[in-house]
């Protein structure tokens, strides 16, 4: 598929997916959360993808935030069918069922803090600045922001930031959880590239109901989270991977994983 505001490719399967904005810093703007959505639909259908990292063109932003331009000429209804139709790229993201990377280069604001929260994983240039900023401009997060950031930080830290608006470092988002590591900026796609490659090498399937078993569980009560787990684990023995898993183990090999 050819895009406008998208490049990606694929090796060794990681696909790279790079948002093309610079001049607009990324902004997600309609047309570019469509692309996105077309296109991690395509990739969560080829089988050689096992993981996807997600980046933005540029020095300065992952993405800067939603197209304000767009958001301006909206009706309070208009504006309702927008927050769904970002949301629903976002949860088309997590329920991905491939593992997704963030490797936030820069600026990560308002709609691209929120892309980052949809990802399995967040990696941080140390020049990153992450935040929900819509306050400022009246309006508040709409694309999963007020749902995925206390889920991610806590309450008390997300009220902080939304209500406030201000924007926290690269160390500080490592502190508060919302990001795993933290890297020089010329580092942190060869980082996120380590990290893919690690992922790979494991079964896509045990990675796809382990990270579905976490997720789930967060929105349960512990009785019924603890019994999801139980069955999510007799589904994951009932796999093909766990017979490799176990006897490689045994036989002190390398695993070979086949997703199934």
């Amino acid at each position: 598929m050819e895009f406008q505001n998208l490049l990606y490719s694929v090796e060794e399967g990681v696909a790279l997916v790079t948002i093309n904005r610079p001049k607009a810093l990324n902004a997600l703007n309609r047309e570019t959360i469509a692309e996105l959505a077309a296109l991690m639909d395509e990739l969560s259908s080829d089988e050689e993808v096992r993981a996807i990292i997600l980046t933005g063109a540029g020095e300065k932003a992952f993405v800067a935030g939603a197209d304000i331009k767009e958001l301006a000429a909206n009706s309070a209804l208009e504006s309702n069918d927008h927050s769904k139709f970002g949301q629903s790229l976002m949860d088309l993201i997590e329920d991905l069922g491939v593992p997704t990377i963030a490797a936030i280069n820069g600026f990560a604001l308002g709609g691209g803090l929120e892309l980052a929260m949809a990802c399995t994983f967040r990696l941080a240039s140390s020049q990153a600045r992450l935040g929900q900023p819509e306050v400022n401009l009246g309006i508040i997060p709409g694309f999963g922001g007020t749902q995925r950031l206390p889920r991610l930080v806590g309450q008390g830290r997300a009220v902080h930031m939304v209500l406030t608006g201000d924007p926290i470092d690269a160390q500080t988002a490592l502190r508060y959880g919302l990001v795993t590591e933290v890297h020089e900026p010329d580092a942190l796609l060869d980082a996120a590239r380590k990290l893919a490659k690690k992922l790979v090498a494991k079964s896509s399937f045990t990675l796809r109901v382990a990270e579905e078993t976490v997720r789930r569980g967060m929105q349960m009560a512990l009785t019924e989270s603890l019994a999801y787990e139980a069955s999510q684990f007799g589904l994951a023995a009932a796999a093909e991977d766990y017979q490799e898993g176990m006897t490689a183990f045994l036989e002190k090999r390398k695993a070979e994983f086949h997703g199934r």
